[in-house]
């Protein structure tokens, strides 16, 4: 079985994958680490209780920490590098500004497949790069290089909202579906079809593209 190797790659304006400007680590990880703040806030005290209630003021961004290895001494994949920043370098790329989008990317880390809600695929910007280089050439180059990368992860508003909102749900597009029988499977009245087409505005209802994600309202 082929090894599957970490991917970080940058998400073009409109969020897909930049594919060609993926860098694929030299070494997996030996290990990561990865936390989530969850916000809270002491209410009014009473004297009749023991503690003060507390108030859930929204959830923080997850961080995500990787520690990567780079070594050059022998040749990677059939080439010879003279210097170790002639790889690490394509990680830097991501912390600087980008003339399309004014601003350093967005990034997605993949590590092989894992089950939905897994820590991978991770989206989110780089706050934090770090090189330590420990071994170089007899010209001053280093050929070894330890890289620590954090990350803050982004999720797109409309994302977290069909996630979060108990008024939306979604429903994925399958052959054959049309808004109307979707509207009669998940809705009593079949006339409730307007409100699914102008939530996920919807041109032309009669046109509905295969395994497009579709935000359901709840019924009025």
């Amino acid at each position: 079985m082929a090894l599957e190797k970490l991917v970080i790659t940058p998400l073009g304006k409109n969020g897909g994958r930049l594919e060609q400007k993926a860098v694929k680590v030299m070494f997996n990880p030996s290990d990561y680490s990865i936390s989530k703040s969850v916000n809270w806030e002491s209410g009014s005290t009473d004297r009749r209780f023991n503690a003060p209630g507390i108030i859930f003021k929204g959830g923080g961004s997850r961080k995500l920490s990787l520690k990567l290895f780079y070594d050059v001494t022998e040749p990677v994949n059939g080439v010879k590098y003279a210097d170790v920043r002639e790889l690490t370098n394509k990680l830097i790329l991501f912390t600087r500004m980008d003339r399309d989008l004014q601003r350093p990317p967005t990034v997605q880390v993949s590590w092989g497949k894992a089950p939905v809600g897994s820590d991978f695929p991770f989206t989110g910007v780089i706050t934090s790069l770090s090189q330590q280089f420990v071994l170089f050439s007899g010209k001053g180059k280093p050929l070894r290089a330890n890289v620590d990368i954090d990350l803050l992860e982004y999720i797109k508003p409309e994302m977290d909202k069909r996630e979060t909102d108990p008024e939306l749900t979604t429903y994925r597009i399958k052959r054959g579906d049309t808004l109307a029988n979707i509207t009669a499977t998940l809705y009593d009245d079949v006339s409730d079809w307007r409100r699914i087409a102008e939530a996920n505005g919807l041109d032309n209802p009669r046109i509905l593209e295969i395994g497009k994600l579709l935000t359901i309202p709840e019924s009025e």
